[in-house]
């Protein structure tokens, strides 16, 4: 008896050290995204971004001795209470190597604070906009493929200004993404000259915003800035104004531009609907992506796509800089990718791996740009305006 209880105890033990060595034979990182909540329909593409960067690494030969690199996905939720608990399940219980993610600046804010800079794990999100990210106390572990809304809010009202647009309405949701876009667009927009006719913040999930319509009407402006998502409350409010006449224009931020905004309300109803978004320059790198995303069933036009492949590929790339060591990954993240070197482009992985096997510098070229990070890993950005047309959505005019 007792031969067989330490024959069974040995095989255990086998078994254990067998499946312990699988487990770490993958490298993981976290795929922590809005899968449920306001951006539900742009999250799966973004998710698939990131998934054809990791298929890449593994189709090349895998990283590290040979590991293969596994995405983890989690939903963040859009909020921050669900950044918290997907974080936590990636990074205590998956035991991720860094995080692409969350989608969402309160995610982001709530992850980083609560989770992931205390366990010294890297994020960069590849949407999560809000100004308030770039003064996180971070430790210089969370970064960004995607400019801060600073960006976009001023460079947004700059174009409207300069397209003859003297006075607006402001409607956004009272969240980090929102009010930090919206402050930065008024700021800008007020000191070019123009006048912000209403200002107002709304909660999100009503039935009716008629009455925060109206009173945003009442300042006289004939058009309306909403920053809020398009999956959402965005949506009802666009609907509800178009609806009752509150406004003869609109006009979305990054949020705004979703699909369901022209399914749910009809192409032919959004003669006079635009939104602005961040783009990747024209650049053969943006080319590679495309034409790799395409084939690979994806839209390559969907919002944060580039941005979300290149935060993947670029975390796969400081991994195998930093040797597996987390520690080492948000140093090795700015050497890859800082202007020296050697360019790789997306899906180049086994040529940027055998020079950093034989220690020689890369420099990454994004799909969304160069990633060349600022002290509060940030980046500048491109953003276009995009109209309703036949196909979806059009690029209208390029933003300064």
């Amino acid at each position: 008896m007792k031969l067989k209880m330490l024959a069974l105890a040995g095989s255990l033990l086998t078994a254990t050290a067998l499946s312990t060595g699988a487990a770490q034979a993958d490298v993981k990182i976290g795929l922590l995204g809005g899968v449920s909540g306001p951006i539900a329909a742009m999250a799966p593409a973004m998710i698939d971004a990131a998934q054809l960067a990791i298929d890449e690494v593994n189709a090349q030969g895998g990283i590290l001795d040979g590991e293969k690199l596994v995405g983890v996905v989690g939903d963040s939720a859009c909020n921050p209470q669900g950044g918290t608990d997907a974080a936590t399940k990636a990074v205590n219980i998956e035991g991720v190597s860094a995080i692409v993610g969350p989608h969402c600046s309160g995610a982001v804010l709530a992850a980083a604070g609560s989770v992931t800079v205390p366990a010294g794990i890297v994020m960069v999100t590849p949407s999560g906009t809000s100004p308030e990210i770039t003064g996180l106390d971070d430790k210089g572990l969370v970064f960004r493929t995607v400019p801060s809304d600073d960006y976009q809010g001023r460079a947004l009202a700059r174009t409207l200004h300069e397209q003859g647009y003297d006075s607006v309405a402001v409607a956004y949701v009272n969240n980090d993404y929102g009010t930090g876009l919206a402050n930065s667009f008024k700021d800008e927009f007020e000191a070019k000259g123009g006048k912000i006719a209403g200002f107002a913040g709304h909660e999100d999930g009503k039935a009716s915003y008629r009455s925060n319509l109206a009173d945003l009407a009442s300042g006289g402006a004939d058009t309306l800035v909403i920053f809020d998502y398009g999956d959402g409350t965005g949506l009802t409010i666009l609907r509800q104004a178009l609806e009752n006449g509150f406004f003869e224009q609109f006009v979305g931020g990054d949020g705004m531009k979703s699909d369901a905004v022209i399914s749910e309300l009809g192409a032919e109803n959004l003669n006079t609907y635009f939104a602005s978004s961040p783009v990747g320059e024209q650049s053969a790198a943006l080319d590679t992506f495309n034409a790799a995303f395409s084939e690979a069933g994806g839209d390559p036009d969907a919002i944060f796509v580039n941005t979300s492949y290149d935060a993947a590929f670029m975390l796969a790339l400081a991994i195998e800089k930093a040797g597996g060591d987390k520690a080492g990954v948000a140093d090795a993240l700015r050497e890859i990718s800082n202007g020296e070197g050697e360019p790789i482009l997306p899906g180049e992985w086994a040529k940027a791996k055998a020079l950093i096997d034989e220690g020689k510098p890369i420099d990454y070229k994004g799909a969304a740009g160069d990633h060349n990070f600022d002290e509060s890993g940030d980046v500048p950005g491109t953003y276009a305006l995009f109209e309703v047309g036949a196909n979806g959505y059009e690029v209208m005019s390029n933003m300064k």
